[in-house]
């Protein structure tokens, strides 16, 4: 059996942005106890902190417990009842300012419409990673659910962003947002930087994900050729880590 187990975190442990939910800390809380876990996401270190980690059990190994925000542009361990950022691939402010634009034009370039008001700013600079989200940053989960269910919108506009843009890395993620980092930076090259940093072979990996198809976030690790398995909800994830528990 796999020794690390590594999760995706928007719509495979949890909802968009939303808290994990008591049963799924529970289900996390027994994992910690007999294996490494590691959470990706394209969001921020303190967006984990806030869906994930408050709200785990008292009694969770943290220990045991690895994050990767931003697609994995960073790295944080706990150690000695503080979490360290072990690295980070921080874009520039020249970066930054460029892809803000590329992301515009390409919204242009595709005809991609937003119907509604947005919630809070469509994109936002995450330090390592610029993330556009086409309703804003703060939309509620029901409303991005029916935005773009098979990808299309966002995927029309990757051709662009790719043309303009080559130097970043450009993945969808999530339910509306597309994500950019540095060249290479993608969730291959973090699976890399597990087996560097947390010292697990590739072969002792299993990952655990939503976005699991060419252009989605999630990809890139099965390009990696590690174990996965494709999820589609939190309910059916909390199955899958009550069978990696029972299997021990």
């Amino acid at each position: 059996m796999k020794s690390l187990i590594i999760f995706d975190l928007d719509d495979t442990l949890a909802e968009s942005k939303s808290a994990i939910l008591p049963n799924m800390a529970i289900a996390l809380r027994d994992l910690l106890q007999i294996k490494k876990v590691a959470i990706i996401t394209g969001g921020k270190y303190e967006q984990i902190i806030k869906q994930v980690v408050s709200n785990l059990p008292k009694d969770a190994n943290l220990s045991n417990l690895y994050l990767f925000p931003t697609c994995w542009a960073s790295y944080y361990h706990f150690i000695d009842w503080v979490w360290i950022n072990v690295y980070e691939e921080r874009l520039s402010p020249e970066d930054v300012k460029k892809i803000f634009q590329a992301l515009r034009d390409a919204q242009k370039s595709a005809g991609v419409i937003t119907d509604w008001s947005l919630y809070w700013e469509q994109t936002e600079d995450r330090r390592t990673q610029v993330s556009w989200s086409a309703l804003g940053q703060q939309c509620p989960p029901v409303l991005k659910v029916t935005w773009d269910p098979d990808q299309q919108k966002r995927l029309s506009m990757l051709p662009f962003l790719n043309a303009s843009i080559p130097e970043y890395e450009v993945r969808i993620g999530g339910a509306t947002t597309i994500d950019v980092t540095r060249k290479w930076v993608d969730k291959k090259y973090g699976i890399y930087q597990m087996e560097k940093y947390l010292g697990v072979p590739l072969a002792d990996m299993l990952f655990i994900g939503d976005a699991i198809f060419p252009g989605g976030n999630d990809y890139a690790a099965v390009e990696a050729g590690i174990h996965y398995e494709k999820t589609t909800w939190p309910d059916m994830t909390h199955s899958l880590i009550e069978n990696i528990i029972k299997l021990g």
